[in-house]
Order: structure tokens, then sequence, then C-alpha cells
């Protein structure tokens, strides 16, 4: 009889802390924001907890807590903790040997989601960029757990599991270098490809993970990018040239969504991506307006183009998933500088459409050819 892999369900405690000048608020909007992260990885969120009080150096949350956590996690219900915020090697190595449980934080978790959604060359080599800067310097923390296992006392402990150590931390290295220079060579093919589009208006999709851009971007180009009500499900830049409909030709291109405390490892090894967006000749910064905390994702996204010298670049805030509030705005399409839209109904994309049509002929005007 074939044995059939037995499918572990991952039922994950979340935690985070509130301290100084943080609003609990805040706080639950991002443990929020890693229950959505948790699902998107395949997992279930069985329990929240907010502590108020600043990290502990060994443990990050209180001792106190840890104790009750190990006594609440005994009977299995729980057998992953994800912490909202970046643990250090020791925290996490203390943590998973009193609770004995896997343990990780949000930067880990992200590293996950983003391993799972990587289809392209490009975006593959980015996250194991990311993935292997992460790792380098907890190596150690795994050696130090080997040794635990099998002794780590007495002569002849140290020698091998240090020499082994040191073997991986090279190979590492080595591949880091290797990794960086095939994303530089893909970066050149990228201004290769920059150069023979300077002539045409390019339009790039911007905003916080899952506010609907690409649903946007099949509604204006008619494609079929892949949507799904989840996080980071577009991780490779997608072009699309478009003529119909447009008194010229527009190059459309959908990029990865930004999130709060984004890695750097993943900001760093995306840069070349990411830097793509400040070539564009407007952005279309699209906002999920039924999300309560949609002004400070704004703010966020903002943030970001300002780091990747995208701020300057003209762009139009597109109010998007209007379909979902109770109460719609009196006008649907351009009010305020802004555009409210429902790209899944296809609500109030006439007067967006109509703007990028005056956006693309003032650029025709400029670059017209004698």
């Amino acid at each position: 009889m074939k044995k059939t892999r037995e499918i572990i369900l991952e039922k994950a405690c979340l935690i985070g802390l509130a301290w100084k000048s943080m609003r609990k608020s805040d706080v639950e909007a991002s443990l929020a924001e890693l229950a959505e992260l948790t699902v998107s990885a395949g997992g279930e969120v069985a329990d929240t907890v907010v502590q108020s009080r600043p990290p502990d150096p060994k443990y990050y949350i209180g001792k106190g807590m840890v104790e009750r956590l190990r006594e609440q996690f005994a009977d299995n219900s729980v057998n992953l903790v994800i912490f909202d915020d970046p643990l250090s090697p020791a925290q996490q190595r203390n943590l998973e040997d009193t609770l004995d449980v896997k343990v990780i934080d949000r930067s880990i978790l992200i590293l996950d989601i983003f391993a799972l959604h990587a289809r392209t060359a490009a975006a593959k080599l980015q996250v194991e960029l990311a993935q292997l800067e992460y790792m380098l310097p907890r190596l150690t923390r795994a050696w130090s757990h080997f040794s635990r296992q099998y002794g780590g006392v007495g002569i002849g402990s140290k020698g091998p599991g240090e020499t082994q150590l040191e073997i991986d931390r090279r190979q590492v290295r080595k591949k880091i270098a290797q990794l960086k220079k095939e994303i530089e060579k893909l970066g050149k093919q990228r201004a290769t490809q920059r150069k023979g589009r300077q002539d045409l208006f390019k339009v790039s999709f911007v905003g916080y993970t899952n506010a609907g851009k690409s649903t946007l971007f099949n509604r204006l180009t008619r494609s079929e990018v892949s949507t799904a009500n989840a996080l980071f499900t577009t991780l490779d830049s997608t072009t699309r040239m478009m003529s119909s409909g447009y008194p010229e030709k527009i190059i459309f291109t959908d990029t990865v969504g930004f999130i709060n405390k984004l890695p750097h490892q993943l900001v760093a090894s995306f840069k070349s991506t990411l830097e793509e967006v400040s070539y564009a000749d407007l952005l279309l910064h699209v906002v999920d307006f039924s999300d309560p905390n949609h002004a400070e994702k704004i703010e966020h996204t903002c943030r970001v183009l300002g780091e990747i010298g995208a701020d300057k670049v003209n762009s139009l805030l597109i109010y998007n998933k209007i379909d979902r509030l109770d109460d719609l705005p009196l006008n649907n399409g351009s009010r305020d500088g802004a555009f409210y839209v429902s790209a899944l109904e296809e609500t109030g994309l006439d007067d967006l459409k109509g703007c990028l049509s005056e956006y693309l002929q003032i650029f025709s005007q400029k670059h017209l050819k004698f």
C-alpha cells in the first residue's frame, strides 16, 4: 500500500509588543496584517497576544509571558509562534528551547511567502538572495543547536563544528556573490529594454499589497494576470503594451506590492525591480478604499517611492474596491484629484481612461519627432 505524506497544519500564535508611544490600535492593525500573511503562507491563526512592555533582551517578551505560553502550548493547540517584529538569533533560540515549538518573525514569514509565489527566474534569484542574506548571521545558531544535540561538551567537540561552520559561511557568501552578479546582469538587460521604450508612454501600478493593482491592470489592458484575495500574489513585474482605445501606444507595468516592516534583505534584493518604477512617466497609486487603515498605507507607499527615487514621478491616486463600501462616494470616477473605482466591477474606469489619454497626448507632444 502506497504511503501518503501527512500534511501538518501549522497553527500559529501571533505576538506583538506595544511600548513607548505606540498606540495599541496600531499594534493590533499590524497583527491583523500578520494574520493575513500567515493565511497566505498556508497557516491558521490560533491565538493573538499583545504585551505592553519594552522588548526583553533574552526572550523579546517578558519571562512571565513565556512561562504562560509554555503551559498554554502543552496541549499542542499551537505549533508555531510568529513575532510581528524582528527577533535576534539568540532570542529565537531561547524561545524555541523554552516553548518547544517553532518560532519565527515577520521577516521569515514574508521571505517564505515570496519564495512560495516567485515564478520567474528573476524573482527566484532575488528571493534566494534575500533568504541567504537573512540566513548568514544565523548559521551560528543552527550549529550551536547541532552541538547541543550531539553533546557539544569536552575535547574535540568544538573543532569539527567550527570548521564546518566556516565552510558553510564561505559557501553562503560565495553563493550570495554569484546571485548578485546574476541579478546585476538582469538589471543591465532591463536597462537595454528601457532604452528601446524611451519614446513610449510608460505607466506603472504601485501600492500596498492586495490593493487590487493586478485586477485594475487586467481591466485596463484586457490581460489575465494572476489575482487573488491574498498578500503578494504578484512578485514579478508584468508588462503589457496597449494601443487599442488610446491615441498612441502605452506600456503598462504591474509591480510587487509594498507592505509595512518589509525585510531589508528583500528591499535590497528587489531594488533593481522596484527601481523600474522610477523610470515610469506616470504612476497609478492604487489604494484599497475599504481598508480602515488606507491612509497609513498611502503614507507607507509614498515613503517607499521616495526611497527608490520615484517620488518625483507624476502619479494618480486611485481609490479601489468601492464596491465593498456601504456608503458609496457621491460620484464614481474622478473627484478631488483622485479616482474612485471598482476594478472588480469595472465601475468608474471611464474617467481614469480619459485622464490616461490626456497624459498620453501631453507626452506625445513633448516627444514629437520632426
